[in-house]
């Protein structure tokens, strides 16, 4: 690469770089204000039904920037992705689902952003000015780029995978007190139905994900759809196996027309043990954890701290000593 474009490529990074932070900060602003505004609503009362009530989303300015880039990268996400006979059952559909992206284009979203990042990766490597890239003979370039369009290509699924774990372990989480929930009003005379929509309700704030299933529960009951269909796609887009179970057993109480109470009251106690059983594990494998951090980092400096001072006035004392004797 020439060294007269360098100045000029340092100046275009820089700016992209402070065009991109810009218009993020702008965007995490604006979902800041968002957030704020439907959390006043619900303390204050306004919002009763986040269902009802929930507003259209805003294509102006963004809203508009990111809806045109999403139908940017879900069009070329479908000129790579192939055509599935059900998107509906396809492992990257139910993947999205589980982290939380429900559009009906996410798949092709997700392939764009991977077939994006695949070919940018190298393009960037190749622009910026590495002595060690440029000096390299072209089997070792080449190389060097296919390790960034490999990290660009499997990149996006290793965040999807993370997005998957943390998403699926907030829902297992705060299953047990949708439970408690559940129980109550049942008991005070609610149908499972109007209980379903009552716990997403007052769940919004506390456990926003597991709120945000429940309502796609109501959504789909409210539509028509038959009650062990709803719930079954609740096991499906969750895809966690405390839902799944919790979904068999609402769907056999339906069928057999057992007490769903008494049943819920049970699942919960099960679930809030094996919460407790989860935390005590990683609270016994916290020592192990921190043994090598201990070795590396905190011991050294407890022996400089401690031995340093003796060791010094050691070698101030002993060494004249030796040179006298």
């Amino acid at each position: 690469m020439d060294s007269t474009n360098t100045p000029v490529l340092y100046i275009a990074g820089l700016a992209f770089v402070a065009i991109f932070f810009a218009v993020l900060g702008l965007a995490s602003l604006s979902e800041f204000l968002r957030s704020r505004r439907e959390m006043r609503a619900r303390v204050t009362g306004d919002a009763v039904d986040p269902l009802m009530n929930k507003p259209d989303e805003d294509l102006t300015g963004l809203g508009y920037l990111k809806e045109i880039i999403l139908g940017l990268l879900g069009q070329l996400g479908e000129a790579n992705r192939e055509k599935e006979k059900a998107v509906q059952g396809s492992a990257l559909q139910q993947r999205l689902m589980s982290a939380g992206f429900r559009r009906q284009a996410s798949p092709a979203i997700f392939t764009g952003v991977k077939v994006l990042v695949a070919v940018g990766l190298p393009l960037i490597v190749w622009l910026l000015p590495i002595p060690a890239l440029d000096e390299a003979s072209l089997p070792k370039a080449l190389f060097a780029y296919l390790i960034a369009a490999g990290a660009g290509l499997y990149g996006p699924d290793l965040w999807l995978h993370q997005a998957c774990s943390a998403r699926q372990l907030r829902l297992v989480n705060g299953f047990p007190d949708a439970l408690d929930l559940l129980v109550v009003c049942i008991e005070a005379g609610l149908g499972l139905d109007a209980a379903i929509s009552r716990t997403g309700v007052e769940l919004s704030l506390a456990h926003p994900d597991l709120c945000d299933e429940l309502h796609m529960v109501s959504l789909e009951l409210r539509a028509g759809l038959p009650r062990p269909q709803a719930l079954t796609n609740l096991g499906w887009r969750a895809n966690v196996p405390e839902i799944k179970s919790l979904v068999a057993l609402l769907i056999q109480t339906d069928r057999f027309g057992t007490s769903v109470g008494q049943a819920l009251r049970v699942h919960s106690d099960a679930m809030r043990v094996a919460r407790t059983q989860r935390a005590e594990e990683k609270a016994g494998k916290l020592p192990v954890k921190l043994l090598f951090p201990l070795m590396l980092f905190i011991f050294p400096s407890i022996f400089i701290v401690i031995l340093g001072p003796a060791i010094v006035r050691g070698i101030r004392i002993l060494l004249p000593a030796m040179a006298g004797q």
